[in-house]
Parts: C-alpha cells; sequence; structure tokens
C-alpha cells in the first residue's frame, strides 16, 4: 500500500499565510506519478476537507485585511482634512489678532491727534507746483535756527541744478547736430522761419569744441548727485551720445525721499573733511570751467535749439545761469533766495514742526507735511486727511500750455482742476480750510510778454485780454466756481519765490488758522 505523507509547512508560513493555489505545491506524495487512488484527479476525503478549510481561512484574513485598510484609509481620509481645518483656525485667529492689534493702535492715534493742540497743514498740487519752495518759506520765517543748519547744505543743490541745466543744452545740441527729435508733440516745438534766425540757429564747429570742452561735467553731476543719495555708476568724460527722446525724458528727473536728512548729512560731511576738501574740489571744478558756461548758455544757437527742440530748463534756471559770475566762483556761499529757487525733487512725505508765535497768545505750534505730487504718489495722501486742521493747495496758472511729465497727453492746468475738485468735493475734508495758492504769477507773466496766447489753450477764455492780471482773475473764477459748497474760502495769487511777498500771505494764514483754532475751542 502507497503511502501519503503531508509535510509540514515551510518555517514561517504556518500554512495560514499561503494562498490555496499553494496547497498543492505543499502536499508531496511519494512513490506514484498520480496522487489520486483512481488516477482521475480526485483527493482523498481528508485531504479534499483540509484544502477547503485552508481556503476558507484564507478568504477570511484577505477580508479581514481589506476591512483594516479601509478603516486606515478612512481614518487618514478624515485625519488629514482636521489637521489642515486646525491650521487654518490657527492663521485666521492670528491674523484677527494682528488685525485688531493694528485696530487698537489707529483707534489710540485717532485719539491723541483729538488731543493734540498742534494745528496740522497739508500742502497740496501737483508734481513742481511749488509745495517745497512754500515749505521753504514757512521755516526760513517761523524755525530760523533749523535753517541756519541746513544752508550750507543746499550749496551741493544749487551747484547740481547748475551743472543739470548745462549738460540738457549739450545734450540739445548734439541732438541738432544727429537730427534727433527730443520730445513727441508738435505744439512743443517751435519752427524757426526768420532768415536770420536761421543762420544763427546753426551748429558749428565752435558748439562741438564746447560740447567736448564741457564734457566732464558728467562726473561732476554724477558726484553731486552721489552726495544726495543716487548709487554711484561709472561716467564717461568724453562727450555722450545724442540722447534720444525716450532717454531724453529720463534724464530730466532727479529725486529723493526728503530733503531734510540729506542736507543735514551734507552739512556734517563738509564739517569733518579737512579744509571741506571733497567740496571745495567740486567747486574748484566748476569754477574752471565758468567761462565755458557763460559762452553756451550767451549763445543764441543754442536757445534756438532749446525753442526749436520743445525743450524747457527748470523754472528757475535762468536765475542761476544768468549769476554764473557767483554761482560758479570758487569763494560761492548759498544765499536764502538761492535755497528758495534751488529745485531737489522730493517722492517721499516730508514733515516738519515749527512754532508760530503772535503776540499775547503765545506760541502755536504747527506740523507741516509735503507729499509727493506726481500721480505714482497720490493715494498717500489719503492718510492724512484724518484731523486735518488746513490745506493749502499750489495750483500753477503759467502751465496753461504744458502736460503732465507723468502722463504728456494731460494739461497741467487740466490736472490741478481736477484735483482741486476732488479735494472741495471730499467728505473727509468738510471741516478742512482750504487755502488756494494760483502761483507762479511771475512766470506766467514772463511767458504772455514772449506772446503765448491764451486762447489757443483755453478756448473758453475767449477774447480776454491777454494779460496776466486778465488770466489771473479768470483762474481764480474757474477754481472757485468749482468749491461753491464751501462757505470759507481764501485764495492768493502767489510767487512763493518772492520771499518778502510771500511772507506777508503766510503771515496772513497764520493769523488765520490762529483764529480759526480758536474759534473752535470756543476761546473767542
Amino acid at each position: 500500500m502507497q503511502t501519503t505523507k503531508v509535510e509540514d509547512p515551510p518555517l514561517g508560513t504556518h500554512g495560514r499565510d499561503l494562498h490555496p493555489s499553494q496547497i498543492s505545491r505543499s502536499i508531496s506524495f511519494h512513490g506514484v506519478d498520480d496522487p489520486t487512488p483512481n488516477g482521475h484527479g480526485e483527493l482523498p476525503p481528508r485531504l479534499n476537507r483540509l484544502g477547503i478549510s485552508l481556503s476558507r481561512r484564507f478568504k477570511r484574513a484577505e477580508c479581514l485585511a481589506d476591512i483594516s485598510n479601509g478603516i486606515s484609509s478612512f481614518r487618514r481620509a478624515v485625519e488629514v482634512p482636521n489637521v489642515k481645518k486646525a491650521a487654518r483656525r490657527k492663521r485666521e485667529l492670528e491674523a484677527r489678532r494682528v488685525n485688531d492689534t493694528i485696530d487698537e493702535e489707529i483707534d489710540q492715534e485717532r485719539v491723541r491727534l483729538k488731543k493734540e493742540t498742534a494745528v496740522r497743514v497739508l500742502l497740496l498740487g501737483q508734481s513742481e507746483s511749488g509745495k517745497s519752495t512754500t515749505l521753504k518759506n514757512f521755516r526760513m520765517m517761523f524755525a530760523p535756527g533749523e535753517w541756519k543748519k541746513e544752508r550750507s547744505g543746499w550749496k551741493t543743490v544749487v551747484q547740481l541744478n547748475v551743472i543739470h541745466s548745462i549738460i540738457t543744452i549739450l545734450s540739445v545740441l548734439q541732438a541738432e547736430m544727429s537730427g534727433e527729435v527730443l520730445v513727441d508733440s508738435e505744439d512743443d516745438r517751435s519752427t524757426i522761419n526768420d532768415i536770420d534766425e536761421i543762420e544763427a540757429a546753426k551748429v558749428t564747429d565752435r558748439h562741438r569744441l564746447l560740447i567736448t570742452r564741457l564734457a566732464p561735467l558728467n562726473r561732476v553731476e554724477a558726484e553731486l548727485k552721489g552726495r544726495l543719495g543716487s548709487s554711484s555708476e561709472p561716467v564717461q568724460s568724453a562727450p555722450s551720445p545724442a540722447p534720444s527722446k525716450n532717454n531724453f525724458r529720463r534724464m530730466k528727473g532727479f529725486s529723493v525721499r526728503s530733503w531734510g536728512n540729506l542736507l543735514e548729512e551734507n552739512v556734517r560731511t563738509s564739517a569733518d573733511s579737512p579744509a571741506n576738501k571733497p567740496f571745495d574740489s567740486i567747486t574748484a571744478t566748476i569754477s574752471g570751467y565758468m567761462d565755458d558756461m557763460k559762452t553756451l548758455w550767451n549763445d543764441q544757437a543754442a536757445h534756438l535749439a532749446l525753442k526749436r527742440q520743445g525743450v524747457e530748463l527748470g523754472d528757475n534756471a535762468g536765475f542761476f545761469l544768468n549769476d554764473l559770475d557767483r554761482v560758479a566762483s570758487r569763494d560761492y556761499t548759498v544765499t536764502d533766495d538761492d535755497i528758495v529757487r534751488a529745485r531737489l525733487r522730493t517722492v517721499g512725505i516730508q514733515e516738519y514742526q515749527i512754532n508760530l508765535k503772535q503776540g499775547q497768545h503765545g506760541a502755536h505750534e504747527w506740523r507741516l507735511f509735503d507729499v509727493g505730487g506726481c500721480r505714482t504718489m497720490r493715494h498717500a495722501w489719503l492718510p492724512y486727511f484724518d484731523n486735518l486742521d488746513a490745506i493749502i493747495f499750489l495750483a500753477p496758472v503759467s502751465v496753461f500750455d504744458q502736460q503732465l511729465e507723468e502722463d504728456p497727453k494731460v494739461n497741467r492746468l487740466e490736472d490741478s482742476l481736477i484735483l482741486w475738485k476732488t479735494i472741495c468735493s471730499s467728505k473727509l475734508l468738510a471741516t478742512t480750510q482750504l487755502i488756494l495758492f494760483l502761483n507762479k504769477c511771475d512766470l506766467l507773466e514772463q511767458k504772455l510778454r514772449r506772446g503765448v496766447q491764451v486762447k489757443k489753450y483755453l478756448p473758453s477764455y475767449g477774447d480776454r485780454p491777454n494779460e496776466a492780471m486778465a488770466v489771473v482773475a479768470y483762474f481764480r473764477t474757474k477754481f472757485k466756481a468749482l468749491s461753491s459748497q464751501r462757505d470759507m474760502l481764501y485764495i492768493y495769487s502767489t510767487t512763493v519765490t518772492d520771499t518778502a511777498a510771500t511772507g506777508k500771505i503766510l503771515y496772513a494764514v497764520r493769523d488765520c488758522m490762529i483764529r480759526r483754532n480758536m474759534e473752535s475751542t470756543q476761546l473767542v
């Protein structure tokens, strides 16, 4: 009789880890080719029952494993969103805490400002309207101590204004030689038809020589800008290539965040330098080119080139270039008139505190804010509207024929009218005293004397006299009509570079604000 032997499962398997398909391989039969007794593939009952039992166990184990895996997957699916939700909740609580802290600080600041007795005055207006010049007048008159500390620092600014104007003229002459057009608008350029002017406007070898001789001023300009905060960059002493109309617009502007700290730093640097050597070297260099600069400024072809290209120098360029014997000398000392006319464009917020005295009423503290006027800076005005006592709005009346530098499609006078209308209609400024300066009346008069017709640019002006007084009166009516809802409005015709005349106006503004402040506190 043949013997059938059931071997133990392989070590570590224990039977239950085997798949039913492996059962036949774990059973060995010795001595026969066919494991079935009848040769027809039927297992003995004992082995058949063993296979069925093992198969059921394996199926049950697979079901239990599937259930276990399903429970684990479900737990993971539930736990992941819970973790994310907890993290999101934590972030929301932290953001709410920060927001509440900021709101509390704002409320505290508002309470502090309401208790503050200082008069808050905001200087507003488009770029180059005269805001910084008005601020200089305030500080010169009512903060003379601080004004004197900064005076020597303004020498660098005046020298930069002079050198920048000379380089601009040289760039225009180079454009003339290369046939380049520096401005886009036909209205800005002038056509020269007079035969004598055509002859005088020709650029000759003498002008090429001046361009070459004055080329080192490019390096001087870079050094002066560096002292005022500009990043240093390599500058060629050789004549620069003729500028295109795009990079010419870029070279027109140089700006700083605030001139107060820069000027104080200039003063300290000058004081710490042995015998002021760095400053003396620049002054000596400028004085060495004084004769060539005078020749260029007095050259008729240079002025005709500016006219033909439609390029205007700064408002006060003539003030310095007509006085090169003094401004470009080795012993040049800056004056108050120089400082008032010096141009240093600011794009940040300037804040100054001054004490204004008036007889028996003692001293009144004023906080003056000068904010940037270009379009990209006007969003910064809004935070200063809260708890404000007065706005001094400067509208230059000489710009009726000019466009905004940042948007040549917009007329500058129209831009001022839109700004003024916005301020007058603002509910935040309903109780704020508005003071309007129709500024740059001197430049308006000069422009009208040159024959510029207002009605060409403002058809609504009609047949009114083309005279300064009539034009200013017309503009006064236009601005006043936009502020008809205002009970109290003060309008002044100003030339803020005239320190004597501006001083009288500022005294009037001071008296007005002090009286209004006393009325609000029921002292009068």
